[in-house]
């Protein structure tokens, strides 16, 4: 993928609001392991490409914009192969 995903915190959130079933405005901004797996999920479905993301690239995800920071850094990373 070349260029900026299109990708963006208002993405993530909706995600999350499907996840948690509550509307976009009550979700939290916090992001624990449950919903990081679910948007990694998403993520992954959306661009059809695997996000092998690092142990500290994992660790450093605490909120909704660390993640959109990360899933940006990996997305707009040369594919392998």
């Amino acid at each position: 993928m070349s260029g900026q995903p299109d990708l963006g915190r208002a993405d993530l959130l909706t995600m999350l609001a499907e996840m948690t079933v509550k509307p976009v405005d009550q979700v939290s901004d916090r992001v624990g392991s449950m919903e990081l797996a679910w948007l990694v999920h998403l993520v992954e479905q959306r661009y059809d490409r695997r996000l092998d993301l690092t142990d500290d690239q994992l660790a450093g995800i605490r909120t909704v914009d660390d993640a959109l920071a990360v899933f940006h850094t990996c997305l707009t990373a040369p594919a392998d192969g």
